[in-house]
């Protein structure tokens, strides 16, 4: 059995413009960009609280799990903090062989045309507050929530995934090639 640690914390810096605020694990981060707010109140055992230009995350008389919860919460708070001053950036590559692809974006959907031929369209979802554009051959992947921006990038990735074909012949499709 292993032993438990008497206190465990970590510090997430708050930089100059940002306001982070916590009520009952939710969390609030306000920044020139926009406003993210996440309900972590699931997780039991850890505290979360603000401290001059700090937030800090701690337990007492931490097991393997919550050591661990306390991490996810700071890479929580930190991506938040990322996010509402930075903002998060996804570029994919359009790749096609013989049929051009035609990429559109209506509403809350991506519209993937003519990808290997097919004459229904392929169509991927777009979370919460993100835009897409479509550039050339680049579709672009913006918003301040790392998870809202990264669950769309793979969405449209996946919506092109060929199957029963060898990916080194057919390389047809929308590829996450850089994120910023």
């Amino acid at each position: 059995m292993m032993a438990k640690v008497l206190h465990v914390f970590k510090e997430v810096e708050i930089p100059e413009r940002v306001e982070v605020q916590i009520e009952d694990m939710r969390i609030r981060v306000t920044g020139p960009k926009g406003t993210i707010e996440k309900d972590l109140s699931h997780i039991r055992g850890v505290d979360v609280k603000v401290v001059g230009n700090k937030v800090i995350v701690e337990t007492y008389l931490a097991n393997r799990k919550k050591k661990a919860l306390v991490g996810t919460v700071a890479a929580h708070i930190r991506n938040m903090i990322k996010g509402v001053t930075k903002g998060y950036r996804y570029k994919l590559k359009i790749v096609y062989s013989h049929f051009p692809v035609n990429v559109k974006v209506e509403g809350d959907k991506v519209l993937i045309e003519n990808f290997i031929g097919e004459r229904a369209p392929r169509i991927a979802k777009i979370f919460g507050n993100v835009t897409v554009r479509v550039e050339g051959e680049d579709v672009i992947v913006e918003g301040i929530d790392v998870e809202e921006v990264s669950q769309t990038a793979a969405n449209i990735e996946l919506a092109t995934r060929i199957k029963k074909y060898d990916p080194r012949v057919f390389m047809d499709g929308i590829y996450i090639y850089e994120k910023e």
